[in-house]
């Protein structure tokens, strides 16, 4: 393949990455007084990443719709899916992000600089075919990641919170690294294409544990039991904006570049790793239930609900079959407009000094302060706990369906019965804001940006959103069939 078709199949990420550099240049030359300029540009950029992205999803097969440099990277119909999802969730976090930084006077063009190269890197992981293009894309999305956690320098618990992250998500990449060249040194390449022909007579016990390593590297990132104790410190301290972030535009990455990675180059090997995901995926949901139960702080409680959601997630992978990796496609969509709408609710949630509040004792009564945003608030938690008839429900049944069409009638019934768990702090959200007597004085005002936000993810996750099952389902089938020739 020539290099013009490889440069432009990885236009998105060309063009985002000179749009970064040039935006750097202007943050260092309008100093502070930019960010807002420069916010916007960063938006326009991603929505523009976007159209290319929907452009490139037209155009893809079934199968892989070319792939750059020598194999590197491969424009597919999933690689292309999990960006526009990627994109999406990014735009809508930085539509959101100024005001909260305002109070402090913290905001700086620094910031929306990060989300794109944060964006670059992610657009990387979800197309690599090659385990060094995987390497170079997390660790492009990880570093900045690190910064955006410990954003406010004067705030203690920010910097805390980057400081796990880093330690933490720098043992986790030790762990990939450490798989990887097992891998490597008994396929002989680190290529996907070349990795599955090397394991497609049989497969050596050194490999399986470089697999093992893989797959425990990747569950830090997608904050899957047993690699979840970073989750809840790092989304409590990291500022509510950076936090919503972390649990949507990165989580769709690294589930992604799961997938990639689990049904392209050890498809034939599906029987070593299946039992880690069946137990990864049942471990999540356990323990984010049980976990969430007792936290009094949101932001902790929706760092729980992460866990437990990833858990249903991994399901879908657990089946390795189209259907399986079609039903996490669709819940990975649902539950970025339930996580967004739940941290833009919080956002929203404000004393008349600005300062924000985070706790249940702060939202008691809500619905008689502010009752739009309970009753937006209230769908989102019932739709979390997958109550129908809102959108949440189906995003649940297309990965149980999947894991029964795949003979696992044992690992759905588990996982349904677990999810009956995670009802409990759900409806709690509920009880505090309805039933009980407002304790704290709320800001009665919120910036359109956030309404506009917290009202297209309050719509799509409603009955309404059942219009998209068709589309929606037919864009996922697309995805999945870009592994049909591995499986």
């Amino acid at each position: 393949m020539s290099y013009a078709t490889s440069l432009y199949l990885t236009g998105a990420e060309i063009g985002l990455s000179l749009t970064g550099l040039v935006l750097l240049l202007a943050a260092a030359w309008g100093g502070q007084r930019s960010a807002r300029l420069i916010t916007i540009l960063t938006v326009a950029a991603l929505f523009g990443a976007v159209a290319f992205s929907v452009n490139l999803l037209g155009m893809a097969g079934n199968e892989a719709a070319g792939d750059a440099f020598g194999g590197l990277y491969r424009a597919d119909a999933f690689g292309s899916y999990a960006k526009i999802l990627i994109y999406l969730a990014s735009i809508a976090c930085l539509i959101v992000t100024p005001r909260y930084f305002a109070q402090q006077a913290a905001y700086r063009p620094e910031y929306p600089v990060l989300m794109l190269f944060n964006a670059v890197g992610m657009g990387m992981m979800v197309s690599a075919t090659d385990l060094m293009t995987l390497y170079i894309g997390l660790e492009m999305s990880s570093l900045s990641s690190y910064v955006l956690a410990s954003f406010l320098k004067q705030d203690i618990r920010s910097s805390e919170a980057g400081l796990k992250y880093f330690v933490l998500g720098a043992l986790a990449s030790g762990i990939l690294l450490y798989g990887m060249s097992l891998v490597y040194g008994f396929a002989g390449t680190t290529s996907y294409e070349g990795i599955r022909a090397a394991f497609a007579g049989q497969f050596p016990m050194g490999a399986l544990f470089g697999v093992v390593f893989m797959l425990a590297g990747l569950a830090f990132k997608v904050s899957a039991v047993p690699f979840h104790m970073w989750t809840p410190d790092v989304y409590e301290g990291a500022p509510t904006p950076a936090t919503a972030f972390f649990a949507s535009a990165p989580k769709v990455a690294a589930m992604s570049m799961l997938v990639r990675v689990a049904m392209d180059p050890f498809a034939g090997q599906s029987a070593s790793w299946q039992q880690i995901v069946i137990f990864a995926a049942l471990a999540s949901i356990v323990v984010g239930a049980l976990g969430a139960i007792g936290q009094q702080n949101l932001k902790r409680l929706l760092a729980y609900s992460s866990i437990n959601n990833v858990g249903f997630i991994l399901i879908g992978l657990a089946a390795a079959t189209p259907e399986g990796v079609a039903g996490l496609m669709i819940y990975l969509t649902i539950y970025v407009a339930m996580t967004l709408g739940s941290f833009v609710g919080l956002l929203m949630l404000r004393d008349p000094m600005g300062r924000p509040l985070e706790t249940f004792a702060d939202i008691s009564g809500l619905s008689t302060t502010r009752p739009v945003l309970a009753w937006c608030l209230l769908a989102l938690m019932f739709s979390l706990a997958g109550i129908p008839p809102l959108f949440g429900f189906w995003g649940k049944f297309v990965v149980f369906q999947a894991a029964v069409q795949a003979d696992m009638i044992a690992l759905a019934a588990i996982g349904i019965a677990a999810s009956v768990i995670g009802a409990f702090y759900y409806l709690k959200f509920i009880k505090v804001m309805f039933f009980d007597e407002a304790t704290r004085e709320v800001e009665k005002e919120s910036p359109v940006g956030h309404w506009a936000v917290l009202g297209i993810c309050t719509l799509i996750i409603s009955p309404l959103g059942f219009l998209l099952t068709k589309p929606l389902g037919e864009i996922a089938e697309r995805a999945a069939a870009s592994f049909a020739f591995a499986m």
